[in-house]
């Protein structure tokens, strides 16, 4: 969806209201909408003034996670959230780090990051699947998927998960959650040594 028209549609704006904001005709308002025009670049930092929202998103389509972050920033304007306090979390993405995760005193903002994470999360999936063409480890996926279906707060799952992540490097050795998670990795990691993984 054209990044204008989901802007005007989450503010319940009409076409008329932000032509007469920006002093132009009805029509030129449809025509960037419909994309048989291009938004002039003079009119991107009004755009962006009126709805606090970074002029980037105005004339392109959009991608769910663009949407849900637009979202975001209209609840961060209509509710004023205040960080009630922040919570460490491993972060896995360019630099695998701990973070702090702010905690909002409004629950919709919560809910709205929680949102962006899955949906970054479901792109990044999708992205994995199609490093290759013909995948020739789709079984595997439908396993994840089995797994994260059938067992989701299943303990046994999640150490697994994060064995397998030290063991591979993606999780750095300084991040432990609790002293039996390296118990349960070193038994596992003597696992894949034994059948020579």
């Amino acid at each position: 969806m054209n990044g204008l028209n989901f802007i005007l549609n989450l503010y319940d704006m009409q076409y008329i209201q932000l032509a007469e904001i920006l002093g132009i005709n009805k029509q030129n308002i449809t025509m960037w909408v419909k994309g048989k025009q291009k938004i002039p670049k003079k009119y991107l930092p009004t755009l962006e003034e009126i709805f606090n929202i970074d002029r980037a998103y105005f004339a392109k389509e959009l991608s769910e996670i663009e949407k849900l972050e637009i979202q975001k920033e209209k609840l961060k304007q209509d509710l004023k959230p205040i960080i009630s306090k922040k919570e460490q979390e491993f972060s896995i993405g360019e630099i695998n780090d701990i973070i702090e995760k702010p905690i909002y005193d409004k629950e919709e903002m919560n809910t709205i990051e929680r949102e962006i994470e899955k949906a970054k999360l479901a792109q990044r999936f999708k992205e994995c699947m199609d490093i290759v063409d013909n995948n020739p480890h789709m079984d595997t996926y439908k396993l994840i998927v089995e797994l994260m279906e059938k067992v989701p707060h299943e303990i046994v799952l999640h150490k697994t998960i994060e064995a397998l992540s030290h063991y591979y490097k993606v999780i750095p050795d300084w991040v432990y959650s609790e002293p039996e998670q390296e118990d349960f990795e070193e038994e596992i990691i003597e696992v894949f040594a034994s059948n020579e993984y």
